[in-house]
């Protein structure tokens, strides 16, 4: 059945929630896992940190910003995800699955996709935080965008969006 499981996680709430439907779902089917965080910032709680001086909507060129300090948070975001990339990964491999990390700068839905096509993965189990709408169409859908040109099959693990996002 599904042999090459590929799951994304990102900075959200419900990553621990997925990450364990996933390993569940490796362990029962004897799958390989491979986890994988998208450097992105296109979830709407991401910590991805802005330059400072420069606005989250827009930057001017021209304005004042401290690309050194910028560059150092951008290593220490990077290295804190990599981290929980590994911490999952442990608790994978205490389960006796075999499983892979990547992480990777890009636009998520993309890079999702593109993994799974390099790494040949015959399943993605992927979260979705339930907006519909306005919120939709102006966040966007990772999980949608990946359900629509995914090289494999999409299992979508439905989270309720929170109250007040």
């Amino acid at each position: 059945m599904f042999q090459k499981i590929l799951v994304p996680l990102d900075h959200s709430s419900m990553s621990q929630d997925l990450f364990e439907k996933a390993l569940t779902l490796a362990v029962a089917l004897k799958a390989e896992l491979m986890l994988l965080h998208i450097l992105s910032g296109e979830e709407p709680d991401s910590p991805l940190p802005i330059p400072p001086g420069a606005d989250k909507i827009y930057w001017v060129p021209g304005s004042e910003v401290n690309l050194e300090l910028w560059r150092k948070q951008w290593e220490q975001y990077a290295a804190k995800s990599l981290q929980i990339l590994q911490d999952f990964l442990s608790q994978a491999q205490r389960q006796g699955v075999p499983t892979e990390v990547q992480q990777m700068p890009g636009n998520a839905g993309r890079a999702i996709c593109d993994m799974a096509t390099n790494w040949g993965a015959d399943l993605i189990v992927i979260g979705n935080r339930g907006h519909t709408g306005l919120k939709e169409l102006f966040l966007g859908s990772v999980s949608n965008y990946v359900l629509h040109h995914a090289p494999c099959s999409v299992l979508t693990v439905k989270f309720s969006a929170p109250v007040n996002a």
